[in-house]
């Protein structure tokens, strides 16, 4: 009986990791979880399932920005000198204050990296005709305590940077929903 006992358990353990590992294998990183996706190229990777507290702290203004352009080389930049990080920034603020909903101070901060990169597309390392369609892409890193949680890449369209403020709503609703 004790032998029967121990095999079901083992049975059972080794048939939730093969589930675990399928499961994963499976998780296409370009899926839509949002309507907001569903309009534009997005790819996303979370890191851990366990970001309750770091979505408290962005929910209490409790995070620290940090922000860069990677304008385009080879083609005249659209952004150089019409968009800087100080606006991308203001952009940013402005959303992650619309999602403020807890007074609350914490000691620590939820660290959000970010770039803009403007799409060179005079850039010969270009591969398909596709990567022409847009203007350039936000990739934002969501950190805490220097461990990277969650990752998001969204393309823009729209060269005049219009479009900007839609797409990061979408990655703090991205990252808010998980």
């Amino acid at each position: 009986m004790r032998i029967k006992l121990y095999l079901l358990f083992i049975i059972a353990f080794i048939s939730f990791l093969v589930y675990g590992i399928i499961n994963q294998k499976n998780y296409d990183p370009k899926a839509k979880r949002l309507a907001c996706q569903n309009s534009i190229t997005t790819f996303e990777k979370i890191y851990t399932k366990d970001l309750d507290f770091a979505k408290k702290l962005l929910v209490s203004s409790s995070y620290e920005i940090k922000s860069d352009i990677k304008y385009s080389n080879n083609m005249q930049s659209n952004l150089l000198g019409n968009f800087s990080t100080k606006q991308s920034d203001k952009i940013l603020y402005e959303i992650l204050n619309s999602f403020k909903s807890l007074d609350k101070k914490y000691d620590e901060k939820l660290t959000i990296s970010y770039y803009i990169y403007e799409n060179d597309k005079k850039d010969e390392g270009k591969k398909n005709k596709d990567a022409f369609s847009y203007a350039g892409y936000l990739v934002f890193e969501f950190k805490f305590r220097e461990e990277l949680l969650y990752k998001i890449q969204i393309d823009y369209l729209n060269t005049d940077t219009s479009d900007i403020k839609s797409r990061m709503k979408c990655v703090i609703e991205s990252f808010l929903t998980i």
